[in-house]
């Protein structure tokens, strides 16, 4: 990644009225098709990404672009996220961007290192897990509330702020009531795809969109915090095993016993874990459930 790579000119002059002047810009990212840059200025900072045009492997990142500003646009008209957090997006020579509200966090997985260790549970770090579970929660009841599924939800799309809260963030690939996609939804990071959507994605084909639904989500809070917190993903397979493989191990909903591979023992966590890891659908809680029950932890 060169760290010296400029964002698109066009971003930088839209966004100037918004973070003001002198710009600094930062490249945080550059992967599969994207980058993403923080804009900094003195009247604040935003988090820019734009499709990388020289990447032939990718998908279409540029049409997904588009995808994630309107669907932020109706998420916004739908109450389910802060208006505020999209601030501007555009074409530029390369295709699109798009402008978000800056993110104070870091990743989930970078987050939890502290209680990954055997030794490391300290009776600080239980109530900052059940509130990271909690907030995470609380957001994806907005979406769901609303109608739709965030469709994504995986490690690296949420932050953990410094007060120990969840942010979530891309939505390029939700699906919402009424979806005319861009793009067929074939799944996400399979390692944080739900049973029923690995099954759909193996008996149809590329070009048929799945309909991701607010149970998936739970599902991946679960994997993702099942995954983050003990550092196995949820369910067996070979890193370097065909993505087909994968999904047909997750399909059948088989995951690894949470007590075998825990770095120590946190009941209430752990049936948080659980029940969001349900293989039926229908057997695992809502997101509105979920949050209330470990407000009441």
């Amino acid at each position: 990644m060169d760290p010296t790579l400029p964002p698109p000119g066009e971003a930088v002059g839209f966004l100037k009225v918004h973070v003001g002047e002198p710009v600094a810009t930062r490249l945080l990212s550059d992967r599969r098709g994207s980058r993403a840059w923080k804009i900094e200025g003195p009247r604040g900072v935003v988090a820019l990404k734009a499709n990388n045009p020289d990447d032939d492997t990718a998908r279409d990142k540029a049409a997904e672009m588009a995808q994630e500003d309107g669907h932020l646009v109706r998420l916004t008209d739908a109450g389910a996220i802060s208006p505020g957090y999209r601030v501007d997006a555009g074409t530029w020579e390369g295709g699109n961007w798009l402008a978000v509200r800056w993110v104070d966090g870091i990743p989930v997985w970078r987050a939890f290192a502290p209680a990954r260790g055997p030794k490391s549970d300290r009776p600080s770090l239980r109530p900052w897990l059940l509130g990271i579970a909690r907030t995470w929660a609380e957001r994806l009841a907005l979406l769901h509330a609303a109608g739709w599924a965030h469709a994504d939800v995986q490690p690296t799309n949420t932050l953990i702020t410094k007060a120990g809260a969840a942010a979530v963030i891309d939505y390029a690939l939700a699906c919402g009531p009424g979806d005319r996609p861009h793009l067929p939804y074939r799944g996400a990071l399979t390692h944080t795809t739900a049973p029923e959507i690995a099954d759909v994605i193996l008996s149809t084909s590329a070009d048929i969109h799945i309909r991701a639904e607010p149970p998936a989500d739970i599902w991946g809070l679960g994997a993702s915090l099942f995954w983050c917190w003990t550092g196995h993903r949820p369910v067996s397979y070979e890193d370097g095993a065909p993505r087909e493989d994968k999904l047909n191990a997750i399909s059948k909903a088989a995951t690894f016993p949470l007590d075998d591979v825990r770095p120590w023992a946190f009941s209430e966590f752990e049936n948080v874990i659980r029940a969001c890891l349900a293989p039926a659908p229908e057997d695992r809680p809502s997101a509105n459930d979920l949050a209330a029950l470990l407000s009441a932890s």
